[in-house]
């Protein structure tokens, strides 16, 4: 069942969960360009902080995994208030670690905590946006992403190089509090897919019914193919800037904000597009395109610096356009009443997914001479084969509603909405 707002709040409510996003991919995005700072002031190789990094994306899979289990049994406002609270108190304890090993313990809680609330965050726009308007409205949430590059990486780089590697996650501190009050505001309460009859002996197998169910298999499949692809190539660009066409680190943000800048406006237009000529389509021809950019990034020419500021514009926006069409398209494929297990059990598939496809990133790269990284090209072409075989796979991909839309603009076979309690 489908909740009505009206406009105003229904868009103050998207981008609420849009900047609550926000603040999750921040979290996860700032860690690499403070990694020199955290590296020196720890004394650490290279290896322990890549486990630092590795634990927040290991423990957003077990969290979401585990989320499955209970997410669809609580309140969503209640759900995100809590979850949300933690989160920021995780940011509070890497701001605050002494030593690295409490530093790696406050990465794996950022985990646990932001694993959870990209659940959240999807189950809520499933349950308040009808299906023949969710591709416009994931296109708001995926902007996070955009405000995270344009915003958030710069922000931390400026704070970590003036005020030490900590002032990152006490801002995110600050911003966390400031939306946690709004969103107690603006979220409102969502309990017609609670389970209240379900005993807690049953849960674990509900869990196994809903990961062993065909047409979330099909999904999870999907997802984890284009993590997959997404990954194999998209760790290794920084590196591969530096090493082998000599970009100052310090240049690397207005790459980011480039990318930002222009996915800011493009992921909302592909929402669209994926309303008006349905998502599978459009996640084809985006994914097929998307192949061009990617093979060029992996086979880079010289270029000067204004040119991979514009090129990079161009490969964040046809990467981004993909995953559009595709999450809007994964929201549609469990009935309302297990759509939080679902999405949670998807988010841990993805983080599978991202965990794989960077580690198989990593064997496929050699170092070369001068501290050259040789073998990109190998990464692009898997990354490209992955995708063409999500395109492949992607008609497979079946949920419990249907995405064409009657002449009334509803879902054949879509319960009835009904307005929002004040």
């Amino acid at each position: 069942m489908t909740l009505i707002l009206n406009p105003l709040r229904e868009r103050t409510l998207l981008w609420l969960l849009a900047l609550t996003q926000f603040t999750v991919i921040m979290d996860f995005m700032v860690m690499m360009p403070l990694g020199p700072q955290i590296m020196h002031a720890f004394a650490i190789t290279p290896a322990a902080f890549a486990t630092a990094v590795s634990a927040y994306s290991l423990c957003s899979g077990l969290s979401g995994l585990f989320a499955a289990t209970y997410i669809d049994r609580f309140d969503r406002r209640r759900l995100l208030q809590v979850t949300y609270a933690l989160f920021a108190l995780s940011n509070l304890a890497c701001a605050l670690a002494t030593n690295f090993h409490l530093l790696l313990a406050a990465r794996a809680f950022a985990g646990l905590t932001g694993g959870i609330l990209g659940s959240i965050v999807m189950a809520i726009v499933s349950d308040v946006i009808p299906v023949a308007r969710r591709g416009a409205a994931t296109g708001v949430i995926m902007t996070a992403f955009s405000i995270a590059a344009i915003a958030g990486v710069p922000a931390g780089i400026v704070l970590g190089a003036h005020f030490g590697w900590s002032a990152p996650f006490m801002l995110l501190v600050v911003l966390s509090a400031v939306i946690w009050i709004a969103a107690s505001r603006v979220v409102p309460s969502l309990t017609e897919h609670v389970d209240r009859e379900t005993p807690i002996s049953e849960i674990l197998p509900r869990l196994w019914q809903l990961l062993s169910l065909p047409r979330h298999l099909k999904a999870f499949t999907l997802t984890f193919t284009m993590m997959t692809a997404h990954m194999l190539v998209i760790p290794f660009i920084s590196p591969m800037l530096v090493a082998n066409h000599g970009v100052a680190p310090e240049k690397l943000s207005w790459l980011y904000m480039a990318g930002g800048a222009s996915t800011f406006v493009t992921s909302r237009a592909v929402g669209r597009l994926a309303d008006r000529y349905g998502k599978r389509r459009i996640f084809r021809v985006m994914a097929l395109l998307s192949i061009v950019p990617v093979l060029f990034v992996t086979h880079l020419p010289t270029l000067p610096f204004v040119a991979l500021v514009a090129f990079f514009a161009v490969f964040m926006i046809a990467l981004s356009g993909r995953m559009v069409p595709m999450q809007a398209l994964i929201t549609t494929i469990p009935e309302p009443a297990r759509r939080g297990a679902f999405l949670s059990a998807n988010n841990a598939v993805q983080a599978l997914g991202m965990s794989i496809g960077a580690w198989v990133g990593g064997l496929l790269l050699t170092s070369g001479a001068n501290g050259t990284l040789e073998g990109f090209g190998h990464n692009g072409w898997l990354a490209s084969v992955f995708t063409v075989a999500a395109v492949a796979w992607v008609s497979q991909v079946r949920g419990a509603g249907d995405e064409t839309t009657s002449p009334g603009g509803q879902a054949p076979g879509a319960a009835q909405a009904r307005p929002v309690q004040p």
